[in-house]
């Protein structure tokens, strides 16, 4: 990889670091957790004895680094083709809404158990019937003596199975649509709380997802994030930083596959040539590696904003628009470049391809990001 100047020297030792801890806890046993549907509890204790976990916050309730220290295991792992571990949900989605919105006492209870992975967070945001429609939300927290009542359900949850504290999007004022929602923090492990069977994917199959069920669930007052009615403008204030983690995922899987298909080409041969000695292969790769330069400048230039705190919503959207959408076709097309041993599992160019999939999906879809960035033309 040429130098990266958004990266400091404290951030290229951390990335080794984490690099260490993939090659050692991890890439020898994912292929096991594939097929169990789910990553380990332990795995989170080691993660967070690593380090790896909460980066961007503060002691005690992270690494006490920022938001490059977040990108470089978002990278790491995504560029090892590990798309199904769920550190960034919780890391980089779920713990800064809890460090900037949540209440002292709440931040004490979960931040530093989550940074040590002895707690593990998912977001429910999306329903069955609300997706990137958040102002269709119909899971409800209604106002009773002492704090709240929640009702509800949520689907395609991350972490759904291990999780034990999730931030739940849930509206206190029907009638007012987006602008009554709310953000609740939820304890999992608490009276009235259920989860579904973890549901089938066609892929990021050791990413355990599930349903969540809220019946009657009894908040205390402090476990409502920030104001009540104010949850759509802190989504939209995160989100920023949420697309542009998606598009450093599917920038680095595409680099990462890119590697592992060069070398593939050298070796594999077709016609009496290997296929590297063919045109046609040298200007897929080609394409793919000019392409994946081009995004790269624009990911971490990005990716210096975030850390100066400069992201806007518009450019982050582009940044996951433009990223995942080269990444499903780049790896389309090396894919192919594999002929019949792509759609085989002995190579991991098929994970790639099918986990990649829903990239263009959650944290909003493609056709939601065209259509941000179109409203601000």
């Amino acid at each position: 990889m040429t130098e990266r100047p958004v990266f400091r020297e404290d951030h290229a030792l951390f990335r080794e670091q984490v690099r260490r801890f993939i090659a050692e806890r991890i890439a020898p046993h994912y292929p096991q957790w594939e097929r169990a549907g789910i990553t380990p509890r332990a795995l989170w204790r080691e993660a967070g004895e690593a380090g790896l976990l909460n980066c961007q916050l503060p002691e005690p309730y992270g690494l006490g680094g920022d938001y490059g220290h977040a990108a470089c295991v978002i990278e790491e792992l995504a560029r090892a083709n590990f798309l199904g571990i769920g550190f960034s949900i919780h890391s980089d989605m779920v713990a800064p809404y809890l460090m900037q919105y949540a209440t002292h006492a709440v931040r004490d209870a979960w931040l530093p158990k989550m940074a040590r992975g002895e707690a593990i967070g998912a977001i429910a945001m999306t329903e069955p019937g609300a997706g990137s429609d958040l102002k269709a939300i119909r899971t409800r927290a209604d106002a009773v003596d002492g704090g709240y009542r929640l009702n509800g359900q949520k689907t395609w949850i991350t972490n759904g199975v291990n999780a034990d504290v999730a931030v739940v999007v849930a509206t206190v004022a029907p009638e007012l649509g987006a602008g009554g929602l709310s953000l609740f923090c939820v304890d999992l492990r608490q009276p009235g709380v259920s989860r579904g069977a973890p549901m089938a994917k066609i892929g990021q199959h050791a990413q355990d997802t599930a349903e969540l069920f809220f019946e009657n669930v009894h908040l205390p007052a402090d476990c409502l994030l920030g104001e009540a009615r104010r949850g759509f403008a802190y989504l939209e204030e995160q989100l920023a930083a949420e697309r542009l983690a998606i598009a450093l995922r599917a920038g680095a899987s595409a680099e990462g596959m890119l590697g592992e298909s060069v070398a593939y080409v050298r070796q594999r041969k077709a016609f009496g040539r290997t296929l590297i000695d063919h045109q046609n292969t040298r200007f897929v790769l080609a394409s793919a590696a000019a392409r994946l330069a081009m995004l790269r400048c624009f990911l971490d230039q990005c990716l210096g904003w975030q850390m100066q705190g400069r992201l806007d919503a518009t450019t982050a959207a582009m940044a996951k628009l433009n990223a995942t959408e080269i990444q499903g076709q780049v790896l389309d097309d090396l894919l192919q470049l594999h002929g019949g041993y792509g759609y085989s599992s002995e190579y991991g160019i098929g994970r790639a391809w099918t986990d990649a999939r829903a990239l263009r999906i959650f944290g909003g879809t493609s056709e939601i990001l065209r259509d941000i960035i179109g409203r601000a033309l």
